[in-house]
């Protein structure tokens, strides 16, 4: 029987540096690749932090603004943390407890698109 594996989102950007700013600067992923057809074609580019991995498209097509995904963390309150510290200018991320039992840290990207970081704290 066929096994599923990971996901791997495709959130839609309109600005290289800003992309940049944001998913390395801000949130501390690394670049791992980047594409284009040619010098003035469309950036393709994915990031990584630990296990998670991201594609950032400026591809008509590619990803939807708006998009909401959520991310599974350990230690978000460290991450919300290491998220306040930076002193982003664009965002002062929060820090929630959910009544289902989740702690959760929320930003928005600067094209609409909106990142849950969150960890289960069931007993």
């Amino acid at each position: 029987m066929p096994k599923l594996s990971t996901v791997t989102p495709i959130l839609r950007i309109f600005d290289v540096a800003k992309a940049h700013e944001f998913y390395v600067g801000f949130l501390g992923f690394k670049v791992q690749f980047e594409h284009r057809f040619n010098d003035n074609a469309p950036l393709y580019t994915g990031v990584c932090r630990d296990g998670c991995v991201l594609h950032l498209s400026e591809h008509h097509g590619d990803g939807t603004p708006g998009s909401h995904i959520r991310i599974e963390t350990t230690d978000v309150a460290g991450l919300h943390h290491e998220l306040t510290a930076r002193k982003y200018r664009f965002a002062g991320p929060g820090l929630e407890e959910t009544p289902w039992k989740t702690r959760e840290v929320t930003v928005d990207d600067p094209f609409g698109n909106r990142l849950t970081f969150y960890e289960d704290v069931r007993d």
